[in-house]
């Protein structure tokens, strides 16, 4: 029953993500009510969700919505009787066919079971509620990038040059004669990341769930985001909110969600506007598109081969290259692909590994037959 609670505060999350105001008061309550009323079916613990989390009737087809994602599929006006007959049945429950007649007793799904079943479904599938179900494992992530040398310097006994400051400050405890000479090596820190996300309609469901990712992780190395499709949209302060509050603030912050793609346009303005002046310095760079460029690939190649000779790294993120008859042989893919260190689809949640060891430089994984691809 303990994983009934912990589903039951899950669900009121998502719905708080979905815009009904769900406080602590009601998720309380709903978790009272599972304790007490000890649903054996999803029609009982529909009704256990009705009475305690809504309080307008404005808000019930956005339970009914989330509660379908999170359960299965199915109509949960059928779990209210606003149908004389109806037959429901979805991956763990099953309702009876006639008005008021008892549900049959089914195996209620965990939290756990639901986000581990969904964690092998494509992002593009996936509805919003159930990509909020997904917060709690993305937050086992950790998206490092390499160490890099930094201007400052600590002390260190095998240390390829003599700290004289050091020494001489510690010569006072020996009467001004130095004992012991100090050494010291360059600190190392995390090398900046840089993202591009491409947010155009054919990328639109990718990159709701990449940008959930980047706010969910904890990136070593603080990561500046920017979204493109028509026009360039710098997204770093909007997405240090909490997850469901920054992807709304992205929504409102780029006009331009579902429009065309102009990434060779986007490029040069990126580098232009921050990228040349320092931001793409020695970064390791991610861009996220299935490279449909609605423009000439003139510019995209040249504004590439810039990046290219300011950036550590470039990652590209493309989740059509999860198919294996995939090739880069025409339009945008065809012009940046000589330019990536690593491509990858990370197009659902356990493909995110081959992402997160792009970054970090400890991908392994073997070229696509036919397909060059460079790998450090």
């Amino acid at each position: 029953m303990s994983e009934l609670a912990l589903l039951a505060a899950r669900f009121a999350e998502v719905l708080r993500a979905e815009g009904v105001a769900v406080g602590a008061d009601r998720s309380a309550r709903f978790t009272q009510a599972i304790l007490l009323v000890r649903p054996e079916t999803t029609d009982e613990l529909y009704r256990c969700a009705l009475t305690t989390l809504v309080s307008a009737p404005d808000q019930i087809p956005v339970l009914d919505r989330v509660f379908a994602a999170v359960f299965g599929g199915g109509d949960p006006a059928d779990f209210r009787g606003d149908r004389p007959q109806a037959t429901v049945a979805g991956n763990n429950r099953q309702v009876t066919a006639s008005r008021g007649e008892q549900g049959r007793k089914v195996e209620l799904p965990t939290f756990g079971s639901a986000a581990e079943h969904l964690a092998t479904r494509d992002f593009a599938e996936l509805e919003l509620a159930e990509l909020a179900l997904l917060r709690d494992l993305m937050r086992r992530f950790r998206i490092a990038t390499p160490l890099r040398r930094s201007r400052r310097k600590r002390v260190a006994s095998r240390g390829r040059r003599v700290d004289v400051r050091e020494t001489l400050r510690r010569a006072r405890r020996s009467g001004g004669q130095p004992a012991v000479l100090h050494r010291w090596v360059p600190r190392e820190k995390p090398r900046k990341l840089v993202v591009l996300c491409d947010i155009s309609g054919s990328m639109e469901a990718h990159a709701r769930a990449m940008l959930q990712l980047l706010v969910c992780a904890n990136v070593g190395a603080k990561a500046e985001v920017f979204t493109f499709a028509t026009r360039l949209t710098r997204l770093t302060k909007a997405l240090a909110a909490d997850p469901a509050k920054a992807m709304r603030q992205a929504g409102e912050q780029a006009p331009d969600w579902s429009g065309g793609t102009r990434i060779g346009a986007a490029l040069k303005e990126f580098l232009d506007s921050h990228g040349a002046r320092g931001m793409a310095r020695g970064a390791v760079v991610v861009i996220i598109s299935d490279g449909w460029e609605t423009g000439g690939t003139g510019q995209l190649t040249a504004q590439m081969a810039r990046l290219s000779r300011l950036a550590y790294r470039i990652v590209w993120v493309n989740p059509r290259t999860a198919q294996p008859e995939y090739r880069p042989l025409v339009g945008g893919m065809a012009a940046v692909w000589p330019y990536c260190e690593f491509v990858v689809s990370a197009h659902r949640l356990d493909a995110l590994d081959e992402l997160l060891a792009a970054i970090g430089g400890a991908c392994h994984t073997d070229p696509r037959p036919g397909v060059t691809l460079r790998v450090a």
